[in-house]
């Protein structure tokens, strides 16, 4: 009679204990049964938003005339020449120069990392221009940041070549 005591308790034991287990394991945690219910993101997906977020950052810093918070969005080996140009007389961030507006009008992969399509329209006085550009933004270690910047130049569309004679 005592065995069977001593089965009833070890197995009523061992439920009692299951569920600390289990939780243990992974199994049955409230937190762990959400995040396994959504899917990790897909690498082209974060690199969009992480490259979407330092380009508008950096839209946002031009904006602003906010220096140190555009040099934050660029990657460590573009600081030295953005020291030298940012405030100057063509920098991103002249004085003479108001950025009314700016958008982010495509993202793509490109050869060199995520190519971010923008318009900025920059006005100096009474004159205002809107110029494409794009930011190649890279991962850099964990991080993501600009590592270039170029007027980006229009594809045409509708021109088929003409033929040589």
């Amino acid at each position: 009679m005592h065995r069977t005591y001593r089965r009833l308790a070890a197995t009523a034991a061992g439920f009692l204990l299951l569920p600390v287990a289990l939780v243990g394991c992974g199994i049955g945690g409230g937190d762990e049964e959400e995040s396994a219910a959504k899917p990790a993101r897909a690498p082209a997906e974060e690199a969009a938003t992480r490259s979407r977020e330092r380009v508008q950052a950096y839209l946002d810093a031009m904006a602003a005339k906010d220096v140190a918070a555009g040099r934050s969005q660029l990657c460590a080996l573009l600081h030295d020449g953005f020291d030298l140009g940012a405030t100057g007389p063509n920098g991103d961030f002249a004085d003479h120069f108001q950025v009314p507006e700016a958008s982010i009008t495509d993202i793509r992969s490109g050869p060199l990392g995520q190519e971010v399509r923008v318009s900025v329209s920059v006005a100096v006085g009474k004159r205002t221009v809107s110029r494409p550009l794009v930011f190649t933004v890279t991962r850099d270690g964990s991080d993501w940041c600009i590592a270039g910047e170029a007027p980006d130049a229009p594809t045409p569309t509708g021109v088929a070549p003409t033929p040589a004679s």
